[in-house]
């Protein structure tokens, strides 16, 4: 009996301390990355690239690129880049991340730099052939995210009205005059972004050219 009362007590204290907090996880020797493909798509698109970064010294535990599924709405795909930026924050023991886009990943990192807090929370944010006025090539799909991407959409004039490039956050933009994905050409640009013309270059092989991968990643590790 007097065993089992002192079980009972030990429990009880127990219980009433106070919670210890997680213990915040070393910081990771390089700000850790965000990549956001685009439409139809997934995260095996930076493949080329991550193994860059990796050549560079970059570790698997500093690069995420997330999937996700490119038809729902940019809205949407804001709200996972949310919870994913938060995870990966906890994870690497960094305040902030980068986010490297490509193409219509571009407006869902823009809308959660926008509305959904991100501005304090990332860095450096890089558009790859980003989508970022609209293109006259979502008018071949009808997918709600491929409507949101069409040139004059509502989507976009809600996410271009005032301040294109928001709070203390670094913009950079990356735009290829043979790019016949993204049309006009003048989409990418932003103001208020540093705004890079690169050679003539498909609309993904930006993601695998070593010029833009040098420039990149010397902005972001800036």
């Amino acid at each position: 009996m007097r065993r089992a009362f002192g079980i009972l007590v030990a429990a009880l204290t127990l219980a009433l301390l106070p919670a210890i907090p997680a213990q915040a996880a070393t910081p990771t020797a390089h700000q850790p990355i965000l990549f956001v493909h685009g439409y139809n798509s997934d995260g095996s698109t930076w493949n080329d690239m991550l193994a860059s970064f990796r050549a560079a010294g970059y570790s698997d535990a500093e690069l995420f690129a997330i999937s996700y599924n490119s038809n729902q709405s940019n809205v949407t795909t804001a709200q996972q880049l949310e919870t994913k930026v938060n995870e990966i924050r906890q994870q690497t023991g960094w305040a902030t991340v980068d986010i490297i886009s490509h193409s219509m990943g571009s407006l869902s990192s823009r809308y959660y730099l926008k509305n959904l807090g991100g501005q304090g929370l990332v860095d450096a944010w890089v558009s790859l052939a980003g989508a970022n006025h609209g293109t006259s090539t979502a008018r071949f799909c009808g997918a709600v995210s491929c409507r949101e991407m069409r040139v004059g959409s509502s989507f976009l004039a809600g996410l271009n009205a005032g301040d294109e490039t928001p709070g203390v956050v670094r913009y950079r933009t990356w735009w290829s005059p043979c790019d016949s994905t993204i049309n006009p050409d003048s989409s990418v640009s932003l103001t208020g972004a540093t705004n890079t013309k690169t050679a003539c270059l498909g609309h993904s092989a930006l993601l695998s050219n070593s010029t833009v991968f040098g420039q990149v990643k010397t902005f972001v590790t800036s």
